[in-house]
């Protein structure tokens, strides 16, 4: 048995969108975005009080970069993963892990556009910053899509999934139009019908009010 527990547009979406890519039997607990997920009861399954949190075979995992591994090993048959003995092992945790990088950016951001009820905690300079680092991250990703359809020359992996729903997020604060390889490779992924099945059904409670999130001057 493995269940996601999940809210929607969080990190947890990425993990959804890897079960779905497997073609695996799973079930989706959905959470709201609020103070439930400190209660004990899901403590227990997360002690950050995060989603996501991932039961499989009387087991809890979380951290999406784990839960990521644990189910590529799991179902390598997908073809999701690198191998210890594959030549691309090293470069597929590093874009996995990555992934994490960019959602740490715009994690702050979502905290200072969305999270913060009054103008007065937000910071106009804590935005513009997060917001050039994320355009930081994603010019690493464009320097190495340059030439390829996706970020390891073996094909579509986790690091694609990984990557792919960090940039979803970030794409509420930094604009991914200008670098054409990173647009063009965002296009794709997203296409993918497993992408499609981890959105947030119609008529479901979004994170994000908005399509883009302009900088606050205050």
């Amino acid at each position: 048995m493995i269940r996601l527990h999940h809210c929607h547009q969080t990190r947890s979406m990425r993990s959804l969108w890897l079960l779905h890519e497997l073609g695996v039997e799973f079930e989706v607990v959905e959470h709201p975005f609020d103070k439930s997920l400190r209660s004990p009861e899901y403590l227990a399954l997360n002690p950050a009080g995060r989603v996501p949190a991932l039961e499989i075979e009387g087991q809890v995992i979380w951290e999406t970069g784990a839960i990521t591994q644990v189910l590529c090993e799991r179902f390598p048959q997908a073809g999701l993963g690198r191998a210890v003995d594959s030549p691309e092992r090293a470069e597929w945790l590093i874009w996995v892990h990555f992934a994490e990088t960019i959602s740490q950016h715009a994690a702050a951001l979502t905290q200072q556009h969305v999270a913060l009820y009054d103008d007065a905690m937000r910071s106009p300079i804590v935005m513009r910053l997060e917001a050039k680092r994320l355009e930081k991250c994603y010019q690493a990703v464009e320097r190495r899509l340059l030439g390829r359809d996706h970020i390891l020359d073996g094909g579509f992996s986790a690091a694609d999934i990984g990557l792919g729903q960090a940039v979803y997020m970030a794409r509420h604060f930094a604009r991914i139009e200008p670098l054409p390889a990173l647009a063009a490779w965002y296009g794709r992924v997203t296409a993918r019908p497993a992408f499609r099945a981890s959105l947030p059904p119609e008529g479901a409670a979004l994170l994000y009010s908005r399509d883009f999130y302009e900088p606050w001057d205050g």
